[in-house]
């Protein structure tokens, strides 16, 4: 019955692994009122065991140098590319949750959850002001 329990939990352990291994890598970003590619953001695990998101590069023509002027802090009039968006996502129930995604546009940060459409293979954002994730809105990236 030991057996049968430890083999159980890796088992499941695999799959979720292999889940959270197909939202790594490059994604292009999505607007999702105008429907035209915006970045490219690479979705990469870090050495504290926790995701996070960069943009590597702005697809709209003459934006490619663009500022974050809108955020506060020390992020205010840095590069956009190159910046981290997404930050201290954990893998848990399916999901990349617990983090938070940064909106270069409007330099607000919201609350951030991510996971895979099993039908389309896009990678879906919920952005919101609550953790739980009920003020806010989806978008939709697509494998790069």
């Amino acid at each position: 019955m030991r057996k049968i329990l430890i083999f159980a939990i890796l088992f499941i352990a695999t799959i979720a692994n292999c889940q959270v291994e197909k939202i790594l890598g490059r994604w292009t970003t999505i607007d999702d009122k105008e429907n035209v590619p915006v970045s490219i953001v690479n979705i990469y695990r870090d050495t504290d065991g926790k995701y996070y998101g960069q943009i590597e590069r702005i697809l709209y023509k003459g934006q490619e140098n663009k500022l974050c002027t809108e955020c506060e802090g020390e992020l205010h009039n840095k590069p956009v590319v190159g910046m981290v968006i997404v930050n201290n996502m954990e893998w848990r129930d399916g999901k990349l949750q617990g983090g938070t995604i940064l909106d270069p546009d409007n330099g607000k940060t919201y609350y951030a959850k991510m996971w895979l459409d099993p039908e389309t293979g896009k990678l879906i954002l919920r952005g919101s002001l609550d953790k739980r994730g009920l003020l806010g809105r989806n978008q939709q990236w697509v494998r790069k």
